[in-house]
């Protein structure tokens, strides 16, 4: 309720929500969106109402009808188009995505890229949605299933891949023949909206796909609309656990994914100069701001841990900060400045709490930009599981190194942590490795790949409290998520003869 009054804001210059179809102008609670690189507000995005929302439930309930009756193949069609004209707007939409959450063009053109991904595996939805056909399970008897829609459901977004985590969502739901609802981020909703207007070019229905801006008023409107049937989210634990209690009490199909602290683990026998180079990319890259960004180092033995930190430390200071839309720097800026402030506020933790801050970033300065969201790259050694910048999520470029004395040290260091989203290990042992992936508690594993984000005909998600639900999000889980089985089995007496009355539970015959 701080927003600026809607009379200061140009409304020319406020991003509205799409309903059946349509751009909606709103001017209600309009809330800045700012320019990590420089600080300044470029827009605002307006806050959607209880009622606004609503309009959107109401929009997608009556396009459910048609669109579930819509062959797939036609809508697979559809899904097609729309991924043609996301390549051929490739650009403009990286260009939204660097311009809202400050990530280096190149690193948003990947996670647009691996958005797409998403809308190939649509395209696919008349195979993915064959049912099982069985003739003659009894005298007569054939049994078959099939997949159904479910009706209206909605997706909640987070503001570290505006583009690429809706896209986890909304390509198979529709394609499964569902109607949708999109809340994205309000730090950064403008890839969505360009991505809303392709859809309606692609040929898609008016009311198939909605999208509503909003905050925490948005989300409890969808989560206690009893219109809407599945709710799918990305974000923090605190929330995803808030949205599973509130989703499911409601009677909802609720897939919540929540935080992380992503380990890795340095064995003695690595390529300690790969290890370092995959360490840097997965801590650093798009500021830390991954859910499955490297944020701990497990080293095993202190010569691994001293020559690890060593050659972190040199590369650390040539990594290049700055802003996104300088192709040749290799990180950009927080998202926003209170999130600039809590990742600081967690370095300066870690100082007090006795880690040796080996790489401070706290002092950078990128000339020009002075008003920007610029924290350097931060690297601790010797930090312990007693340690507060251990236990939680900083979701920021800050990497802690951890030492450890064996691969089962390290290993229960993982396993007893609350989160279980993603780990790996470097290793040239294919025994050590094998150990590692079958007794490690995480969803996601790499060998010798620091991001295990999994491919889009694959699924994603994690273990513990980083995931509440019990499905993962896209791949052949999101066939199962958004659809419900429904197994149908008929029976064609024949010759006119008329059956006596059976009391005996029926079996084979």
């Amino acid at each position: 309720m701080n927003a600026r009054p809607a009379k200061q804001v140009d409304a020319a210059n406020i991003v509205g929500h799409f309903i059946n179809g349509e751009e909606v102008h709103d001017d209600n609670r309009p809330t800045p969106i700012t320019n990590p690189a420089t600080g300044q507000v470029t827009r605002h995005v307006a806050m959607a109402s209880q009622e606004t929302v609503a309009e959107a439930i109401a929009a997608a309930e009556a396009a459910f009808p048609a669109w579930r009756d819509t062959p797939p193949a036609k809508r697979a069609g559809i899904m097609f188009r729309f991924k043609q004209l996301l390549e051929e707007h490739a650009e403009e939409i990286a260009a939204a995505i660097t311009d809202e959450h400050g990530k280096v063009l190149d690193d948003a053109m990947g996670e647009f890229g691996r958005g797409v991904e998403i809308v190939d595996y649509a395209c696919g939805i008349p195979e993915l949605l064959k049912g099982e056909h069985s003739r003659n399970v009894g005298p007569a008897i054939d049994s078959w299933s099939e997949f159904q829609p479910l009706g209206v459901v909605a997706g909640i977004t987070p503001f570290n891949f505006p583009s690429m985590v809706p896209m986890w969502m909304y390509p198979m739901a529709i394609a499964c023949g569902n109607t949708f609802i999109l809340k994205p981020s309000e730090k950064d909703p403008s890839a969505p909206m360009i991505a809303a207007r392709l859809l309606k070019e692609a040929g898609l229905p008016d009311g198939v796909f909605n999208l509503v801006n909003g905050d925490k008023e948005a989300v409890d409107t969808l989560l206690n609309d009893e219109r809407v049937q599945a709710i799918s989210f990305v974000g923090s634990t605190p929330v995803a656990e808030y949205i599973y209690n509130t989703g499911t009490k409601n009677g909802k199909r609720i897939q919540a994914l929540g935080g992380a602290k992503n380990h890795a683990v340095v064995m003695p026998d690595a390529d300690i100069d790969n290890a370092v180079n995959a360490l840097m990319g997965a801590a650093f890259g798009s500021c830390g701001e991954r859910c499955m960004a490297i944020s701990v180092a497990v080293c095993v033995g202190d010569e691994v841990a001293n020559a690890v930190v060593r050659k972190l430390q040199a590369q650390i200071a040539e990594l290049k900060v700055g802003t996104g839309t300088d192709i040749t720097n290799q990180m950009g800026p927080l998202v926003t400045k209170a999130h600039y402030e809590k990742v600081r506020g967690y370095v300066d933790l870690g100082v007090e709490e006795g880690a040796d801050l080996v790489a401070d970033g706290r002092n950078l300065v990128v000339e020009g930009h002075e008003d920007g969201f610029f924290l350097g790259p931060c690297l601790f050694d010797n930090v312990t599981s007693a340690m507060r910048i251990y236990q939680e999520e900083i979701f920021g470029p800050v990497l802690c190194v951890v030492r450890a004395e064996s691969e089962e040290q390290a290993m229960q260091l993982i396993n007893d942590h609350e989160f279980g989203n993603g780990t790996c290990i470097f290793t040239r042992d294919g025994e050590a490795a094998r150990y590692f992936a079958d007794n490690i508690k995480v969803g996601m594993v790499g060998i010798n790949v620091p991001l295990p984000v999994p491919v889009s005909y694959h699924s994603f998600g994690g273990w513990k409290r980083s995931l509440f639900g019990d499905l993962f999000a896209y791949g052949p889980d999101s066939v199962r998520f958004y659809t419900r089985r429904k197994t149908i089995t008929q029976r064609w007496p024949s010759g006119g003869v008329r059956e006596k009355a059976q009391f005996s539970f029926p079996g084979r015959q």
